[in-house]
């Protein structure tokens, strides 16, 4: 099988590979950078649960492949914390119960990076459209969406 050589920065770390031309860019992660945090859900692109952020938007991992991300730069829910300091929607989905068995939530929080950076002060529908690309099947959604409206206010109450 074919490989590429790839240039990418991957939470801030810039990495050159060679991968296989039909890699899943949620496997190059996963497998060969062992970021384990995106899940491997559906596989599909139903489910969300391996959503990553391209160039600050959001995308499905298990629907590009890893050459696709050439001279592109990744963020996952591993490259959100800074100095050990979680991110203020990591912080809000603890606190918020935003998340029970937590496999869905690394997608949810990347997709809800996205929200916020396209709209800092989003209300409840706006949240509830914004994530209608992921999937949970342990909450319900009421807390997911209490987070994110939390997160928001902590993110622009500095501002």
């Amino acid at each position: 099988m074919s490989t590429h050589r790839i240039e990418c920065t991957v939470n801030g770390e810039a990495h050159r590979v060679d991968v296989q031309a039909r890699r899943l860019l949620s496997d190059f992660l996963r497998d060969d950078l062992h970021l384990t945090g995106t899940k491997r859900g559906c596989e599909t692109g139903i489910c969300g649960a391996c959503s990553v952020l391209l160039d600050g938007e959001v995308v499905k991992s298990c629907l590009m492949l890893a050459v696709q991300v050439g001279g592109h730069e990744l963020t996952t829910i591993e490259g959100l914390a800074h100095d050990e300091e979680l991110h203020p929607l990591q912080k809000s989905f603890m606190q918020c119960g935003g998340l029970q068995c937590g496999y869905c939530t690394p997608g949810f929080i990347m997709a809800s990076c996205d929200l916020l950076n396209n709209n800092p002060n989003p209300d409840c529908d706006e949240v509830r459209h914004g994530l209608s690309g992921n999937l949970c099947r342990c909450t319900g959604y009421t807390q997911i969406v209490e987070s994110v409206l939390h997160a928001a206010k902590e993110m622009n109450h500095g501002n």
